[in-house]
This record gives C-alpha cells, sequence and structure tokens, in this order.
C-alpha cells in the first residue's frame, strides 16, 4: 500500500519523466505530439495500464488510459495537452528543450504548460495502480494534443469523436493549484472559470497609389489608427461572481495598503485609476487583474502590401479577443466595434464562449483539504484564468472542471510569468511536492 511508498524515490521518478517530456520537442504549429503520446504509453505498457493511443490527424496523438474501479460513482478525468508553444531560443538561459536541472529548477518549453501536469497525472495514474487501492470511481488519465491551437485536435477531437473514453462527472486540469503569496498569506487558486475566445481579423480598406504620393484613404494608416485605438481604451467592465469572490478573498489576506485597494479595484469609476497605480509596482498582478475584469483585445499579427512603393488596397491585423463568461462574442464583438468605427471590417475566425464551473462541490471541497493538509494556514480560492484550456471542450460533456496542477512556489517566482515566457520553468521541490499533492487528492477522493 502506498503507506509505504519512497516519496523521495517517486519524485526522482516523477522529475526523470517530466524531463524526458521536455526534451521531446512538441512546439505547436505543428504540433507532432506523437513521440511524446509514445513516451506515455510506454510508461503505462511498463505499468500493466491499458489505453487507447489515436490520432487525430498523423502525428497529432491523443493517449487515454483508464484504471476501472467500481462503477458505484461517475469517473474522474486528468487532462494535460502534450503541444507546447514556439520558442524564441536565443532569448533563454538553457535549451528549452535540454530537460536541464538548474538552479533548484527543471528548464523547460512546457515545464509550467504543462507537460508538468501531464506527469502529475501519469504518476498519480501509476501509483493508484501500484498500491492497489480500490477506487469507487475510474480515474482517466487524457494526454492530449492541439491545446496550444484551439484544442480542435486534441480535446475537442476527443468529446465529439470518442466522447465515451473521456466522459467523465469531473476534470482535474490546469492553471491551479500554484502558490500565490500576498504579504504573509498563501493562497492556492483553483481555476472554477475561464474566459472564451474569439480570434479575428481586422481589415481596412483604403485607396491604394503611388508611395511617392501619401494621401489621407492609406489602409494601412488607418489599420494603425484602430489598432492604437484598441490599445489604448479598456473595454467595458463585467465583473463576475467568481473574480469578486477571488479579489475579497485576497483582500482578506492581504496587508495593508492592498487589503483596502483590492476591494476597489472591483469600482468601475476607480478600477482605471488602481490599476494604473498598482502597475508601477506590480505590472503582473496589474494585467492579471485587468484581465480578469473587461473582454481584451490583443493584436498579434499584421500583413498589408506586397512592395514598398505601392500603397495597398487593404491592410489586416489578426487579434487574440478574450471574453468574459456570461458575455457572448456579438457582446464582445460590438464592443471591438465601437472603438475601432463603423468602417473596419470584422472576420471571426475561430470562437468559443468562456465557461464556469460551481465551486460548492465534494472535489472542489476536497481540494480545499489537501492543500490545507499539505500546507497548513494556506488559503484555497476559486479563480477565472484570462484564457482558456482545454475545460470548454469537456464540459461540452456535462463535466466540472477545475484548473488544479499543484506546485508549491516560493515568494520570488513569477508564475504568470512563465507561460509563453522566455526561461520557462517549475522548482523541482514544488513539482515532486505537486506529485503527492495530486496523487493523494484522487486517492482520497476516488477511493471506496
Amino acid at each position: 500500500m502506498d503507506a509505504s511508498f519512497d516519496w523521495k524515490a517517486i519524485g526522482d521518478e516523477a522529475v526523470s519523466h517530466l524531463v524526458s517530456l521536455l526534451r521531446i520537442d512538441t512546439t505547436n504549429p505543428p504540433g507532432n505530439e506523437r513521440p511524446a503520446a509514445d513516451y506515455v504509453a510506454r510508461v503505462l505498457e511498463r505499468e500493466h495500464l491499458s489505453y487507447t493511443l489515436i490520432e487525430s490527424d498523423p502525428g497529432r496523438a491523443n493517449v487515454v488510459a483508464r484504471l476501472p474501479g467500481t462503477g458505484k460513482k461517475p469517473p474522474l478525468l486528468l487532462n494535460g495537452h502534450l503541444d507546447v508553444v514556439p520558442v524564441d531560443r536565443d532569448k533563454w538561459t538553457h535549451d528549452p528543450f535540454g530537460g536541464v536541472e538548474a538552479d533548484g529548477c527543471i528548464w523547460g518549453r512546457g515545464a509550467i504548460d504543462m507537460k508538468n501536469m501531464v506527469t502529475m497525472s501519469l504518476m498519480a495514474l501509476v501509483l493508484l495502480k501500484r498500491a492497489g487501492v480500490t477506487l469507487d470511481r475510474d480515474v482517466i488519465l487524457a494526454a492530449v494534443a492541439d491545446e496550444e491551437a484551439g484544442s480542435q485536435k486534441g480535446a475537442v477531437f476527443l468529446v465529439e469523436q470518442h466522447p465515451d473514453l473521456v466522459r467523465a462527472e469531473y476534470v482535474l486540469n490546469e492553471v491551479g493549484g500554484h502558490t500565490l503569496h500576498l504579504g504573509a498569506g498563501r493562497f492556492y487558486p483553483v481555476q472554477v472559470a475561464e474566459k472564451g475566445i474569439c480570434w479575428f481579423e481586422l481589415v481596412a480598406e483604403g485607396q491604394p497609389g503611388h508611395g511617392s504620393m501619401p494621401h489621407p484613404h492609406n489602409a494601412v494608416v488607418k489599420l494603425a489608427h484602430a489598432i492604437a485605438a484598441l490599445g489604448d481604451t479598456r473595454l467595458p467592465m463585467h465583473v463576475t461572481p467568481v473574480v469578486r469572490r477571488f479579489l475579497e478573498t485576497l483582500a482578506g489576506g492581504a496587508p495593508f495598503p492592498q487589503s483596502k485597494l483590492l476591494p476597489l479595484v472591483l469600482e468601475p469609476r476607480l478600477a482605471g485609476f488602481l490599476l494604473d497605480q498598482m502597475g508601477k509596482k506590480n505590472a503582473d498582478q496589474a494585467i492579471s487583474i485587468h484581465a480578469m475584469l473587461r473582454n481584451t483585445v490583443s493584436p498579434t499579427i499584421l500583413s498589408a502590401g506586397h512592395k514598398v512603393n505601392v500603397i495597398p488596397a487593404e491592410a489586416r491585423a489578426e487579434i487574440d479577443g478574450r471574453v468574459i463568461p456570461g458575455q457572448s462574442v456579438a457582446q464582445f464583438l460590438a464592443e471591438v466595434q465601437a472603438v475601432v468605427g463603423p468602417d473596419l471590417r470584422i472576420n471571426v475566425l475561430h470562437q468559443h464562449e468562456g465557461v464556469t464551473f460551481p465551486s460548492d462541490t465534494p472535489l472542489y471541497r476536497a481540494i480545499r483539504a489537501a492543500c490545507e493538509r499539505h500546507d497548513p494556514g494556506a488559503v484555497v480560492v476559486p479563480y477565472m484564468i484570462p484564457g482558456f484550456t482545454d475545460s470548454f471542450a469537456y464540459a461540452r460533456l456535462g463535466a466540472t472542471c477545475y484548473g488544479f496542477s499543484p506546485t508549491k512556489l516560493g515568494p520570488d517566482v513569477q508564475f504568470t510569468r512563465m507561460f509563453h515566457g522566455h526561461d520557462e520553468r517549475i522548482p523541482r521541490d514544488g513539482f515532486t511536492w505537486g506529485v503527492r499533492v495530486l496523487y493523494e487528492l484522487v486517492r482520497d477522493f476516488c477511493r471506496a
């Protein structure tokens, strides 16, 4: 049984798996998650755990494994995506695909987002099998493709084409369970809500002409003005119950003056000024809170023209839009159009609406108990992430999804900066702490 587990040895084993996965380049695009999926499958085979490996397209592989329970209660799904975003190698201290251990951390693209959770979930399944735990629920592991590009080749593919493989009452996923320090207080945010997406193209049309004769109808200039307006404008506030509770809970454990200022950020007439002041001392915190309170837009790709001496008739920008749960895409686009004006055209490229899950469930209470047991005095708080995860897909099958990939962090670690940033890394001790927390959570929640 697990009482005899050597947690030092298990931690070393988990680190070995994480390092091996980090050394497999699954940059999306193109993805090519198959080698990472094969690695997970080999571990499952050695542990005599049954699995299904399915490709949505050649090389776009998903692995789903199941440890059966009695069936008395519905399954719990542990989800992790295998793909990662691109890197700028010259900006990294260590090889982003080297799985380097240095300075107490494990470095590599995917260390936080989210091969760490793939590894922790794999270890949870392995340890449950080794311990011979009798389960009332099936425990499912889904190591999936394509989350970084919208989940169509991964979680959405499984939900639409193979729903019986991943149908579950609850899902544990990414972006939650990390230590958040505020003064002397320690908090563990659990993701219970996430924004939707509306990726769109903004098109400006103008009068073509020779570059030597500037005129006021240049499509590039029109587009530039529109992008500048989006950059300078805060879209209207939409305060959700989850965000209100999150900020008020943080305020309850924060030192002065944050204890007084955080609730005031919820007031539309004060929010802009307070966030500007907050950003002077803690830019990451201000950016994060701003994104929780509003729909947001980030221009990411620009295109226009083909020759330096020709004024083009059209200019385009691709824009990453994120939509507060409860807001429709149509409402969001109306906010954008009001900023850029009626003359620019909006073409929606890809969209889905945000989701919110209840925080009064047996699993949420089990998460809170696990965090309090492993970090006494810490406070667990529901949280909305400004981005999205695979949870929106599993919600289509009726699952309640939480972001909880437990990681113990020191106060000097800028966790959110690791997502898609340079020098992504995870503290070794914080990761191995999370391996044990996740295993014991799953064991206690699912066993008979």
